[in-house]
């Protein structure tokens, strides 16, 4: 019997309404279905669908292109039918473009050495905020003078900052690259240590102000979503400055089932943007196959 879900998982399309409870290869045709790129095959998130928690599948329809709001997908009788997406889902998108998946290449590598690490996290780092700033940005119409006519513009609006929120340390690598996707941006660090022996985060630095401006957009930048106690953390207090969930994207470098499950449980309507999303968390809470610790690793210690 199905069972539905309020994750929506997308490798770099959107995915339909409702996800179910089956065989990982079966082919969804009533309506609870997810996409993937035609005429390809899925990527690791995909294969490894079958280790994610229960309620949690993807499915191989092939899809058209990329709409922010729904899609449309072939059936198998060659039929289109275009499904909304809800507005209390949770979504996960795992972008195909071949330059996220050489930078996650790179981290993964155990002999890539710590000045390449950092700048590969920043690289990929780069990438998924410009995935997930796509349908995000205000933006501000006009007419400018070229050197040959007037023209139609239109800007991002410098008057409505995206607020960049790095959690320290690996953050900071990931998001270095943030002010060269985007026109304008605030940042405020968290900085957040894990108990080595019971995975509980413990808040040492909190720059975020009292209260963000209405209408904020806020990056929250974790590179490891394990086992989630860190990054529902982080989104708790982020939302304790007047924003709500769907003024909130997370940018990740790879992501667990784990994770994913206590966003999705907590933050509906919460998007997330992840170079890759691994099958597992050992008993240390380290993903795997992962790419090790991404701090260490990004700063040599």
């Amino acid at each position: 019997m199905a069972t539905s879900s309020s994750i929506i998982f997308s490798s770099g399309f959107l995915t339909s309404t409702d996800l179910s409870t089956t065989h990982h290869n079966q082919h969804h045709l009533n309506g609870h279905f997810s996409c993937r790129p035609a005429n390809r095959r899925p990527p690791f998130a995909v294969r490894a669908a079958a280790k994610l928690p229960s309620g949690i599948s993807y499915s191989h329809i092939q899809c058209r292109r990329f709409r922010p709001l729904g899609i449309q997908c072939h059936r198998a009788s060659g039929m289109t039918e275009e499904k909304p997406v809800a507005d209390n889902r949770m979504l996960v998108f795992v972008p195909p473009h071949p330059l996220i998946k050489h930078w996650v290449s790179v981290l993964r590598n155990e002999q890539t050495p710590c000045p390449i690490f950092k700048n590969a996290m920043a690289e990929l780092g780069r990438l998924l905020i410009y995935e997930g700033s796509r349908d995000w940005l205000p933006t501000i119409s006009g007419e400018i003078q070229t050197p040959m006519a007037a023209a139609s513009v239109e800007f991002i609006d410098p008057r409505e900052p995206v607020v960049v929120v790095p959690i320290l340390r690996a953050g900071l690598a990931l998001a270095e690259y943030a002010a060269s996707v985007l026109p304008a941006t605030l940042t405020y660090h968290l900085g957040l240590s894990r108990d080595e022996e019971t995975l509980q985060p413990t808040v040492y630095l909190n720059k975020l102000p009292e209260k963000l401006p209405a209408g904020s957009r806020v990056f929250v930048v974790d590179p490891m979503l394990a086992t989630g106690g860190t990054i529902v953390t982080v989104i708790d207090l982020v939302k304790q400055c007047g924003v709500d969930n769907k003024q909130i994207r997370v940018i990740s470098a790879v992501a667990a089932p784990p994770a994913l499950q206590k966003l999705s449980e907590k933050f509906p309507g919460l998007r997330v943007y992840t170079g890759i999303i691994d099958p597992t968390v050992n008993e240390k809470g380290f993903i795997i196959p992962g790419l090790g610790d991404a701090g260490d690793r990004s700063y040599g210690t």
